[in-house]
């Protein structure tokens, strides 16, 4: 057997242990077209390599791929490459400060070793596409790793918050879970000193440090449901109700969870609470949706609706003839 005929089936072999991580030796040799020795064989020049392959006892004893020091090439069919491409090209314009060029280096990696046939696809899917990307805020990558290790370890942090009003001051938490929302991410956690759950944007976070004291772990709110609610709620002037008479899933698909909060109700209406500095901008956003809506609470938001129609009505003008 040729040495190419050896190498390609040993990258079969780790393609099937990267798919299924623990198989079974005859299975594998069933897989490949081998023997049982072959096979063990194959999993030893995998280890010369350094590839972390565990053997398991017993009766239907296989191998195992485990977790390594070195990175192994992976090994993707084309819908997985093709994907990774660009999930790669759209990390490169995220909310993690340095990822973008991580991301494009990895693209790069990842363009070099793809066949010219598959290249060719990704390169087109590229030049096809423009990525149309709102304002993001950008946090630090320390400052993220800090946090999801507090939170696997239930260790309190400490750091400086800048607030509303611009002020800094130092807030100590018992962080629980990051929540992102594409655009901004956002930690839930036990405030120490306000002896309370809260919401923290993690690009408002200064010099972010992980104590030594653990906690005990509390029974805690949904983190997505409690953000979502903290972000759509909490930051703004003025709250308002709406029943909108569709499925509460159709009103998701057009209102984002940063901008407002979908609930179900009865006889095909939902119920949308929404935020906003001023009751204008909300009458302004809920009119957009083109169904019936009826205002729940305040009372000033049917009068700024109210305002609103006159507004429109003045900037239409008066019916054209064709159209009377």
């Amino acid at each position: 057997m040729t040495v190419e005929a050896t190498t390609e089936r040993v990258l079969r072999l780790l393609a099937l242990l990267q798919r299924q991580p623990s198989r079974t030796a005859a299975e594998l040799a069933a897989e490949l077209g081998v023997t049982g020795r072959c096979v063990r064989r194959d999993v030893q020049r995998l280890r010369t390599l350094g590839y972390p392959v565990h053997a398991t006892a017993g009766v239907g004893g296989g191998y195992r791929l485990g977790a390594g020091t070195r990175l192994p090439p992976l090994l993707l069919d084309d819908e997985e490459a093709i994907a990774t491409a660009v999930s790669l090209r759209l990390a490169s314009g995220g909310t993690v400060a340095g990822a973008g060029e991580a991301a494009l280096r990895a693209l790069a990696k990842l363009d070099q070793v793809m066949p010219s046939r598959l290249r060719a696809e990704v390169r087109a899917v590229h030049g096809s596409t423009e990525t149309l990307i709102g304002p993001v805020a950008q946090i630090d990558a320390e400052l993220l790793m800090t946090l999801a290790r507090a939170c696997r370890d239930a260790v309190r942090v400490r750091f400086r918050y800048a607030g509303r009003d611009g002020g800094e001051h130092e807030r100590t938490v018992e962080p629980v879970r990051m929540v992102t929302t594409g655009r901004r991410w956002y930690l839930m956690a036990w405030d120490v000193d306000r002896d309370d759950w809260r919401t923290f944007r993690l690009d408002r976070m200064r010099a972010a440090v992980a104590t030594t004291w653990r906690f005990r772990a509390r029974v805690h709110p949904d983190p997505v449901a409690f953000v979502r609610r903290s972000v759509t709620e909490a930051p703004y002037r003025h709250l308002a109700r709406v029943r909108v008479h569709a499925p509460a899933d159709r009103v998701r698909d057009v209102v984002p969870p940063q901008v407002g909060r979908v609930e179900d109700d009865r006889d095909g209406w939902c119920v949308l609470v929404v935020g906003g500095e001023s009751l204008d901008w909300v009458a302004a956003h809920v009119a957009r949706l083109s169904y019936d809506v009826e205002v729940l609470e305040p009372p000033e938001l049917s009068e700024a609706a109210a305002e609103l129609a006159r507004r429109l009505a003045a900037m239409a003008g008066p019916p054209s003839p064709r159209s009377v």
